[in-house]
């Protein structure tokens, strides 16, 4: 199973047109990420990334959503393997 997880771009590095690249984060974990082939990518839009790669972009609504539920399933598993109901 893959899991693709949106993040933040926080700069972009441009000084490589054949792969253009830019820092993402992902609640407070920095990465970088290929952002390639992703059109009217800017500073401040949510991506999602895979392995290292934006594979799209997606507006902040949905983003948020989904960093909730990820958050949601953290906490069901942090209880869960704490042994708590």
């Amino acid at each position: 199973m893959c899991l693709a997880v949106p993040g933040k771009i926080i700069s972009i590095d441009n000084s490589n047109p054949e792969l253009k690249m830019a820092k993402v984060n992902f609640g407070g974990v920095v990465k970088d990420a290929c952002i390639q082939w992703i059109d009217d990518i800017k500073i401040g839009d949510y991506v999602i990334v895979h392995a290292g790669f934006a594979l799209n972009k997606i507006d902040v609504e949905e983003a948020e959503e989904t960093i909730r539920m990820l958050n949601e399933i953290g906490d069901l598993i942090e209880k869960q393997d704490s042994g708590e109901k």
